[in-house]
């Protein structure tokens, strides 16, 4: 039985949206597999790994039927990206395999049936539905997306936090020593309702959402989200847990602020950073003082690097580590050309980094020991 017979590349589009999430050990080996379903003239890709489910919908013109077969998915875009790009390739079910032609070429790769391929349940009802533009939702999940933490036993902490309030929208990360926080315009919520992503669901969202204002439909259900927008939708499981209060995080008494280029700024934490003595903590020295900003940084072999940069900054002098990384994840997100830095000279207890202009956006960090 014919599935598909189309270009190589339109082809390989659908299955391309889907296959992020299919990792490459599996407990389970059919989720290495993708469901191609076809219902009338459209076909369904669908990938799971039963806490993310990513479905891509495309019309190849073909006569209406019903069938569907799962096939490894990893095999399946080898064999096409091996394919030449111009000319039709078709896929057939031939008893257990797929059959993949393409002119003189043939190839047969072993099936499971669609009947041993797990779904996520649909959602039945929406506690909070709204329709947002993809470009927003997307800057929500880039500013905030490095500050999410990865493997921590508190799992809560290895997600994003949204926000739902009747006029906006917040996403917040943090793994405990840093925090980000953005929020953008919404409409359509009456009640304020919050849930935690998983890390994965926010990772492939940032990598299928399209830069443009096109709607992105988002409904949230009992222990579930789903994120519909072009051809594509995406299901995943919420994170159970209580989200710290992160308002409780943000400070709103720095009096003391001043601002300075992206760029250059990031250069020489870049630099800086070459000599650091541990990989994973990276620390450098941040040394603020009169209209001037040190950084530098030294290792067990008495190696050392210097940085200074010329800063509007007449308060109290202020000495302060950190680890550079937080920095640097910062620095690269935004995309401001001068980003604000927030202290309390007096305190040292933490440093508030921000865009002059943007207050719906902030960053906190904690200094560390030098």
């Amino acid at each position: 039985m014919r599935l598909i017979s189309t270009s190589r590349d339109e082809l390989l589009k659908p299955l391309l949206t889907v296959a992020g999430i299919v990792e490459r050990r599996h407990t389970m080996p059919i989720l290495a597999n993708v469901l191609i379903k076809k219902v009338g003239t459209s076909v369904f890709f669908i990938a799971t790994d039963l806490e993310v489910q990513i479905s891509a919908k495309a019309v190849f013109d073909e006569t209406p039927e019903e069938s569907a077969t799962t096939v490894n998915t990893r095999k399946l875009i080898d064999v096409l990206r091996a394919l030449p790009s111009v000319g039709q390739v078709s896929l057939s079910v031939e008893k257990s395999k797929l059959l993949i032609q393409c002119g003189k070429s043939r190839f047969t790769i072993q099936t499971v049936s669609a009947n041993e391929f797990p779904t996520l349940t649909e959602l039945t009802r929406s506690d909070i539905e709204i329709n947002i533009p993809s470009n927003k939702l997307k800057h929500l999940f880039n500013m905030t997306h490095y500050s999410m933490a990865q493997q921590d036993i508190r799992y809560y902490l290895n997600g994003t936090l949204l926000v739902f309030e009747p006029t906006l929208l917040h996403a917040v990360g943090t793994d405990a020593h840093r925090l980000a926080h953005c929020a953008v315009e919404i409409e359509g919520v009456e009640e304020p309702h919050d849930i935690i992503l998983p890390r994965k669901t926010v990772t492939e969202l940032q990598r299928m959402l399209p830069d443009s204002d096109d709607q992105v439909r988002l409904q949230v259900g009992i222990g579930q989200v789903r994120f519909s927008f072009g051809n594509v939708e995406l299901i995943s499981k919420l994170v159970e847990g209580k989200f710290p209060d992160y308002k409780r995080v943000l400070p709103t008494d720095y009096v003391c602020y001043f601002d300075v280029e992206r760029e250059q700024l990031l250069g020489s934490l870049n630099r800086a950073a070459i000599l650091t003595t541990n990989e994973k903590l990276r620390s450098v020295r941040v040394q603020l003082g009169d209209n001037l900003m040190t950084i530098s940084s030294s290792n067990a072999d008495q190696e050392a690097a210097n940085e200074e940069l010329e800063i509007d900054y007449s308060f109290s002098p202020l000495d302060i580590g950190f680890n550079v990384t937080y920095l640097q994840d910062f620095l690269s997100s935004v995309k401001s050309e001068t980003v604000r830095w927030s202290v309390k000279p007096e305190t040292s207890s933490s440093v508030l980094l921000g865009v002059p202009g943007e207050d719906s956006f902030q960053y906190v960090v904690m200094p560390m020991r030098i």
